[in-house]
């Protein structure tokens, strides 16, 4: 059994392919999609695919963006998003909460200090840490973004003492992973890591029980500039079988073994 952790099936570019995107992940034995939402109204989209679709998994989420976005707005922050979007971080993360007996997993949730300016940090923060403690009480999985900030999610997420964590596609150093994955966290390995010398650093080094598998999609395809889709998970576990040197059926077992460490369930 094949799965993807980290999708986003309800983005403009793949939604009128849902058919053929569920069919071609099927034959390849992919049985398990956690479709991420970013912000109520991509949540409610999520929650009406995984009605459609039942290998659809809902993780419900606020990006760390959209959390603090009114606010990076107001300060003439140019970011690509549509306005109508706008709304108070305080009401997306109570949205999360009302909802949260519907969601599979909490994600994708985090920090952001890309876009976001220094100033707004410790506002992020505090929705992050909301969220984070929602997903305990709920004992749900949580499904991380970090850019620019990984080393401080990690030091919240300790502090929370969040044990059911998946860091989706790290941009941070190997050797950060490396601590992430002592502290009994996962990490995620998306579909362009044949091009990507950071991920092949961490299927080479990080402890086995620890990796999973994730498209992003339709980002990080393995072919640049390609859309990428969650049958594309299949290529990756063959890159790792190669790269451990084991049988791929027992890679893609070792896998499914840590989906279900992760989510309580198996793929």
């Amino acid at each position: 059994m094949l799965f993807d952790v980290h999708a986003h099936l309800t983005h403009p570019e793949l939604r009128a392919r849902e058919a053929e995107l569920l069919a071609r992940a099927g034959a390849a034995g992919v049985t398990s999609i956690v479709s991420n939402g970013l912000n109520p109204a991509d949540n409610l989209a999520v929650l009406e695919l995984a009605r459609r679709a039942p290998q659809v998994r809902p993780a419900l989420g606020l990006y760390p963006v959209d959390a603090i976005l009114p606010e990076m707005v107001a300060l003439g922050i140019d970011y690509p998003r549509d306005e109508a979007e706008l709304l108070p971080g305080e009401e997306a993360v109570e949205w999360v909460v009302r909802h949260v007996d519907q969601a599979f997993a909490i994600g994708e949730i985090g920090l952001d200090g890309y876009w976001v300016p220094e100033e707004l940090w410790g506002k992020q923060e505090r929705h992050f840490r909301a969220l984070v403690r929602l997903a305990i009480e709920a004992d749900k999985a949580m499904i991380l973004h970090t850019r620019k900030r990984e080393r401080r999610a990690l030091e919240i997420l300790l502090e929370e003492g969040a044990k059911r964590v998946d860091w989706h596609c790290f941009g941070g150093k190997v050797k950060l992973a490396r601590q992430i994955a002592e502290a009994g966290h996962w990490l995620s390995i998306p579909a362009n890591v044949a091009r990507s010398q950071s991920f092949q650093r961490m299927v080479e080094t990080l402890p086995r029980d620890k990796i999973l598998l994730e498209t992003d999609c339709p980002y990080l395809g393995p072919e640049r500039g390609e859309l990428n889709e969650p049958a594309n998970v299949a290529g990756t576990a063959a890159f790792i079988a190669q790269t451990w040197r084991e049988p791929l059926p027992l890679v893609r077992e070792r896998l499914a073994e840590n989906y279900t460490a992760l989510f309580g369930t198996p793929p």
